[in-house]
């Protein structure tokens, strides 16, 4: 690499899913790419009981229809204003509820930022990702705020922010400033949700995202599994997902790491649940691929306590994206040593080619 980083049946019968749910997908994604914003949570209920091969069948036919198929987006994210957020996300070591340790720490320095943004450039990631640990973003911040973000695309990168909720003077400014990306996660199905964040409404989420889209910047959303949901809620949340009016162009699926001092985490570790199974966790992205054809679908935190193996099969089900270096925010990360071995491993390159679903919105 150049760059840096079911029921028995007869042996080789084809499944056939006798239900009219399953026949309309069938029939949709001829001569097309699947595209659709009016999935059924029955439909999603029917991809994910399909037995796993002849699912990531599926999601890798549905992958090659729009996408590359053996590049990977690389993508670095870095922490811009750490800790003290006053949202209760039952996740985060970041909000101020928790008890685990993270000091808060003030909004850093444009010229910080850009120093750490041409070392991604240089590692190879072609999207810079910047995240603040706010409820929501204040004016007075916001002119360093696009400093960050013009700076940034000024190197060539792409530009992706998560600041909370924005305002509609916001997200137009932010536009202007250039940025591409707006990420604001449904963390959960509407029915979860409330068993993660008390602080925010399910509604105020999609507020944001429809003055992100009003704005013109493409979105990135997505959520966490492993939180101690059921299937039925994984369906739930990549329902809304789906039947959004537009696709999110970007769609990042976690895995929870549980954090001691975290409500979410202190839970799970006791009950000695702590990830969630790999092969669910691969249905999910390959059920996000099939129903999201051309968003670039990132596998994000939760990847470094993974198995090549189930890397390979995420990679397998439709993920082309990940976040690539040694920290997540306040999380570990992989590493760009381990993500080039692994590419060099599976034959995998670093994304040179367009987004389809930007390059279908221009």
């Amino acid at each position: 690499m150049n760059e840096p980083f079911g029921h028995p049946r007869p042996h080789g019968e084809p499944v056939i899913v006798d239900c009219p749910p399953a026949e309309k997908m069938e029939s949709d994604f001829r001569g097309n790419d699947g595209l659709r914003t009016d999935w059924t949570r029955e439909e999603i209920t029917v991809l994910f009981d399909l037995p796993f091969l002849d699912l990531l069948f599926q999601a890798q036919q549905a992958h090659r229809r729009s996408h590359a198929p053996n590049e990977v987006q690389l993508s670095t994210l870095l922490s811009i204003k750490t800790g003290g957020c006053p949202e209760d996300c039952g996740y985060c070591s970041q909000s101020a509820f928790a008890k685990s340790g993270l000091k808060a720490e003030k909004l850093m320095d444009v010229d910080a930022v850009l120093v750490a943004a041409a070392e991604a450039k240089a590692s190879g990631s072609g999207r810079f990702c910047m995240g603040a640990a706010w409820r929501e973003p204040k004016d007075r911040d916001m002119d360093k705020i696009c400093a960050m973000v013009s700076g940034v695309k000024a190197m060539g990168l792409e530009t992706c922010m998560t600041l909370g909720m924005l305002s509609e003077p916001q997200a137009e400014r932010l536009a202007e400033a250039g940025l591409d990306y707006y990420n604001h996660n449904l963390d959960s199905s509407p029915e979860y949700y409330a068993e993660v964040i008390t602080t925010r409404t399910y509604q105020e989420r999609l507020d944001t995202l429809e003055r992100v889209r009003s704005a013109g910047m493409s979105v990135c959303c997505g959520g966490i599994v492993g939180m101690g949901e059921t299937r039925q809620d994984r369906i739930g949340f990549l329902h809304t997902l789906a039947t959004l009016p537009a696709h999110p162009e970007s769609v990042p699926i976690n895995a929870l790491v549980p954090i001691r001092g975290t409500a979410l985490g202190d839970r799970l570790i006791e009950e000695q649940n702590t990830r969630i199974d790999d092969i669910e966790f691969v249905r999910t992205v390959a059920v996000a691929r099939i129903t999201m054809p051309r968003s670039m679908v990132r596998l994000s935190a939760g990847r470094e306590s993974m198995s090549e193996t189930t890397q390979a099969l995420c990679f397998l089900a439709g993920a082309n994206s990940i976040f690539t270096g040694d920290k997540l925010l306040t999380a570990g990360n992989a590493g760009a040593g381990a993500d080039a071995a692994l590419f060099e491993k599976l034959g995998l390159v670093p994304m040179t080619s367009e987004e389809p679903a930007r390059v279908a919105a221009q």
